[in-house]
């Protein structure tokens, strides 16, 4: 192994700096949270939502589409993303990725902006709702907002 260059981190200093900036939420909490009006946020690809399924009230916006999707200022934002009081929750496959997609969502504003600890494997083995993709149950028309558990 060479020497890193100087300045730089390695990905688990990046994760921890990210982490340190969250109020991240186990399951139930953020469960509990989305219910009372936060937004759950899937960045998982297509592939791995197929093989182990999805969260009923989710918001499906893969990784590379986040910041663009949910940045208030942004042309390319969903309809429904109105300014930066909007709390969403990100969940990924297991809370690694998900750490570093919320800390970039505070980048942008959005400073409520957090994660589940432990992502959807914690989710699904703490026995909250899941189900396959063709069973999804939130279709989010043009202009309107997502709604938790629909």
């Amino acid at each position: 192994m060479t020497d890193r260059p100087k300045g730089t981190w390695s990905i688990d200093e990046i994760l921890a700096v990210a982490r340190d900036r969250l109020a991240r939420l186990t399951p139930a909490e953020a469960h509990a949270a989305c219910a009372a009006g936060a937004t759950l946020i899937d960045i998982r690809p297509a592939a791995q939502r197929a093989a182990v399924g999805e969260i009923p009230g989710s918001v499906v916006i893969e990784r590379n589409h986040l910041e663009w999707r949910l940045d208030p200022a942004s042309d390319s934002r969903l309809p429904w993303v109105g300014g930066y009081d909007l709390r969403p929750i990100v969940i990924c496959a297991e809370g690694y990725t998900s750490s570093l997609a919320a800390a970039a969502l505070q980048d942008l504003g959005l400073n409520l902006a957090t994660d589940v600890i432990g992502g959807f494997r914690a989710w699904r083995d703490a026995g909250l709702r899941v189900a396959r993709p063709a069973e999804r149950t939130v279709a989010i028309a043009p202009g309107a907002s997502p709604a938790y558990g629909a």
